[in-house]
This record gives C-alpha cells, structure tokens and sequence, in this order.
C-alpha cells in the first residue's frame, strides 16, 4: 500500500513539473518559438482550438514565426485570435501565410518575464508540497490504522521527502535555465 502511495504521488509530482515546463516555455524570451503561440484559441467553425492545431507553425528564423493555415478561411481568425492575446505581437497576412516578428525584449520587460518564470515556479513548487502534504496525510492515515508499522511509515514519509526534493530541484534547475535564456540579449 505504501508503495502505491509512493507511485501516485511520484506520477502526479511527474504532472506538475510537465505543466510547468509548458508554462515556462510558453513565456516569450525575445527568441521566436512555436510554444508562444500554445495558449493561442481560433475559432475554428464554432469551436476553440489551438493554432497548431488548425495551420502548421515554423521558426525559419530567430525572430521570426510563420503560421501557414490548411484552410484558407481561417487566416483572419488565427490572425484575430493573435491580436486578442496577450502577447504582444502583430501579425502581418499576405493572403497566405501570417508571419509574427518576435522584437527584441527591453531590459525592464525582461525582468518582468523574470518574474513571471518565478512566479510560475513557485506555483509548481507549490503543487508539488500540496502533493506531499497528501501523501503525508495517507501513510499517516495508514500508520494510525495499523495498516503500515511506525517503521515502514516513518520510511516511506523520508522516500516522499526525497521525491519533493528531487521534483523542486527539477522546476528549479527549469525556471534557472529559463532566467539565463530571458536576460540573454
């Protein structure tokens, strides 16, 4: 029983690094990236869907991002559906494809990228604690029904901590990596 406790939270830790790996690539650090574009919405005949999944998405160059629609129809609302968000670029159609040039970032929006990528962090550090806490909460719950020995509870908490410490270590060395990559002019 321990062990599955341990798998689940192990899995579930797993879920929370990967979604904050997507929101801190999400973040624009001056570069041209398809991940820019991944909480992008077009309305797409009724229904919301990402812009990958309606046109097919290129970085040709550093600062440039080309977005070729399979259905010509849809250029305008991929288009608008650009304008709307909040990142910041203008789009510019030819008819056929829309390219987005990623300007470069001034020094005090790059900080407040900085912040954000730390924000972000530390909502996912947080997640993984609220994962701990719940795991805690079971071996202990197990331990006082005499399911699991003090030994092998007393253990399995200690197995939990490590799996925190390696999962913060993990988003750590992430939001660092991505730090150096927002502040690289």
């Amino acid at each position: 029983m321990l062990k599955e406790i341990l798998e689940d939270a192990e899995r579930r830790m797993e879920a929370a690094i990967e979604n904050c790996r997507r929101e801190l690539a999400a973040l624009r650090a001056g570069r041209a990236s398809p991940a820019l574009l991944e909480k992008v919405r077009v309305d797409y005949y009724g229904t919301q869907v990402p812009v990958n999944q309606v046109a097919t998405v290129t970085v040709p160059e550093p600062r440039l991002i080309v977005i070729q629609p399979w259905d010509r129809n849809v250029l305008a609302e991929i288009e608008r559906a650009i304008v709307k968000s909040d990142l910041g670029l203008t789009p510019a159609n030819d008819g056929k494809v829309i390219r987005l040039t990623v300007p470069p970032l001034t020094e005090e929006r790059r900080q407040e990228l900085v912040k954000q990528a730390r924000r972000l962090a530390e909502e996912g550090r947080v997640a993984i604690r609220n994962i701990r806490r719940d795991a805690n909460d079971t071996i202990r719950e197990l331990e006082k029904e005499g399911e699991a020995s003090e030994d092998e509870a007393r253990r399995a908490l200690d197995d939990v901590q490590k799996l925190t410490d390696r999962c913060i270590a993990r988003i750590d060395e992430m939001v660092e990596a991505r730090e150096r990559e927002i502040l690289e002019v």
